[in-house]
């Protein structure tokens, strides 16, 4: 159980970065790819598009969160089962 835990904090922080990372770029680039000067609002539109982007992970991120509460919460009333036939 430990391992599914240490798995999803493992990726949820390696999302958490690549988000830093990518919001950093988008906030601090001067000119895009395509040449056009970075205006505040041309940054906020960027960044809302990274925003939409991410959205995916974080869904998985959530309902891999609920799986492992669900599959903790079993082990635990199994155990207590047990306990409680003794």
């Amino acid at each position: 159980m430990k391992k599914l835990w240490l798995f999803w904090w493992i990726a949820n922080i390696f999302w958490v970065a690549i988000f830093a990372v990518g919001t950093a770029f988008v906030w601090f680039r001067e000119v895009d790819g395509a040449g056009v000067t970075q205006t505040p609002e041309a940054k906020l539109s960027a960044f809302i598009v990274l925003l939409i982007a991410f959205i995916f992970p974080v869904i998985i991120q959530v309902v891999w969160l609920i799986v492992n509460l669900v599959v903790n919460s079993n082990k635990k009333t199994k155990i207590q089962q047990m306990y409680l036939r003794n």
